[in-house]
C-alpha cells in the first residue's frame, strides 16, 4: 500500500476469522511482537491451533466459537489488522452482515483487513457444474445406506460419486461444454484434488463467488477504502495486461469498474485485497522515504535464483541488467534497507523505482522476504523458536505443518518434513548430515503410512538411507545457511 501512497499501520492486535489448522495465525504470533485473536468454528481445528499456540506460548487467544458468538463478544481489543482468507465466499449472507459489522466497530482507524474470496469472471463458468455436483451429491445422501461406515468416509465417497457423474456428463460432449471449451480438462482435472480441498471449494451450502463490486459496496459501508491488491504480482501490469488493456484502465476514474474491468482482462477467479479504514495519503517524499527503510532479505542461493516470473499474460523474463546487481547486493543474506540496495547499485543506474518494482516481484517469487526491524526481531525469537521446534517434534509423526516460522520475516518458510527431521536431529546434537539422513530414516520407516515426506525421495514411497544421505548434504549445503540466515536453524 506504500506504492498507492497510503499510510500503514503499526499492528499490535490482529485478528484471524476462520483460521483453519491455525498455521497462519500461530507463525504470525510466534514471528512478531503482535498480540493475535482468531475463532474457527471447526472443534478439532481450533483444537489443533491451540495446541500450537501452548507450544510456543505466544499467548494468542484462539477460540472454537462460531461467528455469531465471537464477533460479539465484549472482551476483544479494537484490531489493527484484519485477515480473512477464503472465508466471505463460503458463509452465509447472515454471516456476511456480521462480520462487516465487526470490522465496523472493531477496525481501527489507520487499520487494514485482508480479504480474499473466490471472484468472477475466473468461476462464471464453473457456477453450472458445482450445481450439478451439489445436486447429485444431495441425492447422495439421501439414497446412501446407513451402515458402519464412519460420517467423513461416506462424504468423501459421495463427493468422489459427484465429480465422477459431472465427468460422466462432460464425456457426452454437452452444448454447455461445446461454447466452453476449457471446461472439459477442468472438470476432468477434479478427479485428482484432495477431497477435502473439494469438500470445501465445490460442496459447502455457501458458496458464493462475487465481484469486487458487490465486495466494494458491503466493505464501503463500514468505512473502508480498497488499499490494493495483496497479490505482489498485480503491482506490475506489464506480466498482467497488453498496452490497450493497460490503455484503457488508466483512463478509468472509478475504483470498482477499474478493477472489475482488471478482473475481466485477467479472468481473475481470486481476489487478495487490502482494505483501510480512515486512510492516510502519504506525500510523494513521505512514500519514497518509507519505501527506503522497508528491508528485504535473500530468501534463495542466489546462484539458484531463475530470473522468470509468471503473470496473466504467461512466463516473462525479468532483465538481468537490472535484477543482477540487486541480487548482488543482498547476497550477504542479511536483512537490507531498499536504501541500502539503492546505494549499492547508484553506479549502474537503477532507480528507486526501478528497485521497488524488482523487490516486489522478488518477494512474490519467494526470492526474497521481507524483514522487521532489529528490536522486532529480538522480540520474537524466543517464540520462534519455541514453535519451530514443536513443529519439528510432531514432524515425528506426521507432516501436517509444512511451514517453520522466521524471526527475521516474521512469517511462514516452507520446510518439508524431512527438512524438518533433519533439523530436529540438529536440536538433539546431531552435527553430521550422515547422522540426520540415519535419524530421518528411523522415523519415516517408523511412519505407519505414507505421507507427503516420503515423496520428497527420488525413490517414491520407499524410504532409502541412500536418498536420505543424499538429500542431507544437499540441505546441508544449500538449504541450511539461508535457514540460519532467517534465524530458522
Amino acid at each position: 500500500m506504500l506504492q498507492a501512497e497510503l499510510a500503514l499501520p503499526t499492528v499490535h492486535t490482529a485478528c484471524e476469522l476462520g483460521f483453519g489448522h491455525g498455521v497462519s495465525v500461530n507463525i504470525h504470533a510466534a514471528g512478531s511482537p503482535t498480540r493475535w485473536y482468531g475463532t474457527d468454528f471447526h472443534s478439532p481445528h481450533a483444537n489443533f491451533a491451540r495446541r500450537l499456540a501452548d507450544s510456543a506460548e505466544s499467548q494468542a487467544q484462539l477460540f472454537g466459537e462460531p461467528f455469531s458468538e465471537f464477533c460479539r463478544r465484549d472482551n476483544l481489543p479494537d484490531f489493527d489488522f484484519i485477515g480473512m482468507h477464503g472465508i466471505w465466499s463460503w458463509i452465509s449472507d447472515e454471516n456476511r452482515a456480521l462480520i462487516v459489522e465487526f470490522i465496523r466497530r472493531k477496525l481501527k482507524a489507520g487499520g487494514v483487513l485482508y480479504l480474499s474470496y473466490n471472484t468472477q469472471p475466473g468461476w462464471a463458468a464453473m457456477l453450472p457444474v458445482r450445481e450439478l455436483m451439489q445436486r447429485h451429491f444431495q441425492i447422495g445422501s439421501v439414497s446412501e445406506p446407513h451402515d458402519d461406515t464412519g460420517a467423513e468416509e461416506r462424504t468423501q465417497v459421495r463427493i468422489k460419486a459427484a465429480v465422477d457423474f459431472a465427468r460422466a456428463v462432460f464425456a457426452t460432449q454437452p452444448g454447455y461444454a461445446l461454447v466452453n471449451p476449457l471446461l472439459a480438462e477442468r472438470v476432468d482435472a477434479l478427479s485428482g484434488e484432495n477431497p477435502n480441498y473439494l469438500a470445501h471449494e465445490y460442496f459447502n451450502r455457501d458458496w458464493h463467488p462475487m465481484p469486487f463490486s458487490q465486495v466494494a459496496s458491503s466493505l464501503v459501508a463500514a468505512g473502508l477504502t480498497y488499499g490494493g491488491s495483496a497479490d505482489y504480482r498485480d503491482h506490475v501490469d506489464e506480466i498482467n495486461l497488453t498496452p490497450a488493456q493497460r490503455a484503457l484502465l488508466a483512463d478509468i476514474a472509478d475504483t470498482s469498474l477499474r478493477e472489475t474491468v482488471r478482473d475481466f482482462c485477467v479472468n481473475r477467479s481470486l481476489r487478495r485485497d487490502y482494505w483501510i479504514k480512515a486512510p492516510r495519503t502519504l506525500s510523494d517524499d513521505e512514500r519514497d522515504a518509507k519505501l527506503r527503510a522497508h528491508r528485504v532479505i535473500l530468501a534463495l542461493p542466489r546462484d539458484a535464483v531463475v530470473l522468470k516470473v509468471r503473470g496473466a499474460l504467461g512466463e516473462t523474463l525479468l532483465p538481468e541488467s537490472q535484477y543482477g546487481p540487486i541480487l548482488d547486493a543482498l547476497y550477504s543474506y542479511r536483512p537490507m534497507t531498499l536504501s541500502d540496495i539503492e546505494n549499492s547499485v547508484r553506479g549502474r543506474g537503477i532507480t528507486l523505482t526501478q528497485i521497488v518494482k524488482a523487490v516486489t516481484l522478488l518477494v512474490a517469487m519467494g526470492v526474497l522476504l521481507n524483514a522487521q526491524n532489529d528490536v522486532q526481531i529480538s522480540a520474537a525469537q524466543p517464540l520462534a523458536k519455541k514453535l519451530n521446534a514443536a513443529i519439528c517434534e510432531q514432524a515425528r509423526h506426521h507432516d501436517e505443518v509444512q511451514f517453520l516460522v522466521s524471526p527475521v520475516s516474521g512469517s511462514g518458510v516452507l520446510v518439508p518434513r524431512v527438512a524438518q527431521l533433519f533439523l530436529l536431529a540438529r536440536m538433539h546434537q546431531m552435527q553430521q548430515p550422515t547422522q540426520w539422513a540415519e535419524f530421518a530414516e528411523s522415523v519415516l520407516r517408523a511412519t505407519p503410512q505414507p505421507t507427503r515426506a516420503t515423496t520428497e525421495l527420488p525413490s517414491g514411497a520407499a524410504v532409502s538411507l541412500a536418498d536420505l544421505t543424499a538429500k542431507a548434504n544437499r540441505f546441508a549445503r544449500i538449504h541450511l545457511p539461508i535457514l540460519q540466515a532467517l534465524e530458522i536453524a
